[in-house]
């Protein structure tokens, strides 16, 4: 999952309760143009996490956002469909079209 977060560092948008759900529903990971938080419970969850950094505070529920859509930040397009491998260095998209 690719989550398109404006780069804010102000507030998490994933933490701990969040990636065990990612876990729960068979997610692989999670890459986030923002920051997360519970960065220690994290690294015992079964799923990648790449952020921008990370803050306690956690972010309010708006109930905006989009499923299956293209998000794009750094210079790079994240479509639906894509291949990502990450590891601790680095995000690699391998795009499917």
């Amino acid at each position: 999952m690719v989550v398109d977060g404006g780069a804010s560092l102000g507030t998490a948008l994933v933490g701990d309760i969040m990636a065990n759900r990612a876990e729960a529903n068979g997610w692989a990971g999670l890459v986030l143009h923002g920051a997360i938080r519970d960065s220690v419970a994290l690294a015992e969850v079964r799923v990648g996490v790449q952020a921008l950094g990370t803050i306690p505070r956690k972010s309010g529920k708006a109930g905006r956002g989009a499923v299956d859509v293209a998000v794009s930040f750094g210079g790079v397009t994240f479509t639906p469909g894509d291949i990502l491998h990450a590891d601790q260095d680095g995000v690699v998209l391998l795009p499917t079209g």
